[in-house]
């Protein structure tokens, strides 16, 4: 790898008449997240130029967005996708939910410091403005980076968990939502996995039914990804891919999202549980769903 050879590519791939995507595509897509970084760096210092910049006037739509995206640190990309979640047109519940159900306590942390940096504002805080209810709430609550990352299974307590979740949704009228968030958003993965099957035993109906009887909405959807992500985190991103481009036309935010923020973390995972769970692979439904150079990109990201 030489970060000064792929800086000259993708200058080349830009200069004069035209623009040769497939060079930027090739050039991008064989380099990992932190050789992209070393390339925007020595592009700058050999070339004098940004790189960003100059791929945002030569690219346009969705393909310029990957393309950014992917030039976008890891972190930085989260902290960006948030803040158009929150401060664009509308408020992208789907997008604060899927990250803040997804990543760790650390990438969790990053981000708010990102965040405040970047924005001056906090996280919690653009949350809090723009959110409500019980909702605003588990957003907050997963916002804090909190949750307990040990492996320690506590049988008694797993036991009185699974009771107290049966109390709080099915055995009663009415719901007490607060049990639900304080349980699932803050107990570590292996105790919960446990809490999970002794509530099937108790209540005789997972623990996803009982969500969606018992609640509605974005606190429904929230507290659902949290126990997705807890159980099977590709297939939880598997299923957000499929519900992107189902259907007519294609949330290509969610699209572009998940394409580019799982590329390197867990793609061969999420596309196995893609086939698994959907009978066609991903390649072949992003084939299907995408055109142009916006294709090329995602197939290439996507892989195999």
């Amino acid at each position: 790898f030489s970060a000064e050879q792929e800086a000259q590519a993708l200058r080349k791939a830009m200069k004069g008449l035209g623009t040769d995507e497939d060079a930027i595509i090739d050039t991008l897509t064989k380099l990992n997240v932190s050789q992209r970084q070393q390339v925007l760096i020595t592009y700058k210092s050999t070339i004098g130029r940004d790189l960003i910049d100059d791929l945002k006037s030569e690219l346009s739509g969705n393909f310029e967005r990957v393309i950014v995206g992917l030039m976008t640190p890891t972190t930085m990309y989260d902290v960006h996708e948030l803040r158009r979640a929150l401060k664009g047109a509308g408020t992208d519940e789907g997008c604060l939910i899927e990250i803040l159900a997804s990543r760790s306590n650390e990438e969790i942390q990053r981000i708010n410091e990102n965040y405040k940096v970047q924005y001056g504002s906090t996280l919690e805080d653009d949350i809090v403005s723009d959110t409500s209810s019980m909702f605003r709430r588990v957003l907050v609550s997963l916002a804090t980076g909190n949750r307990d990352e040990g492996t320690f299974v506590d049988e008694a307590l797993a036991q009185q968990d699974a009771q107290c979740l049966y109390e709080a949704g099915e055995k009663k009228w009415g719901t007490d939502e607060v049990q639900f968030m304080s349980i699932l958003c803050t107990r570590n993965r292996c105790h919960l996995l446990r809490v999970f099957d002794v509530y099937r035993v108790i209540a005789n109906k997972d623990i996803t039914e009982s969500i969606k009887s018992e609640m509605s909405g974005d606190l429904e959807d929230a507290l659902l990804a949290v126990v997705k992500c807890l159980r099977n985190k590709p297939a939880y991103f598997a299923e957000r891919l499929y519900k992107s481009m189902k259907g007519l036309g294609t949330d290509d935010s969610t699209l572009i999202r998940v394409m580019v923020s799982r590329s390197e973390v867990d793609m061969l995972y999420i596309r196995r549980e893609f086939l698994a769970m959907y009978g066609k692979s991903l390649h072949s439904f992003i084939k299907g769903d995408c055109s142009g150079d916006y294709r090329k990109v995602l197939l290439r990201l996507c892989g195999g």
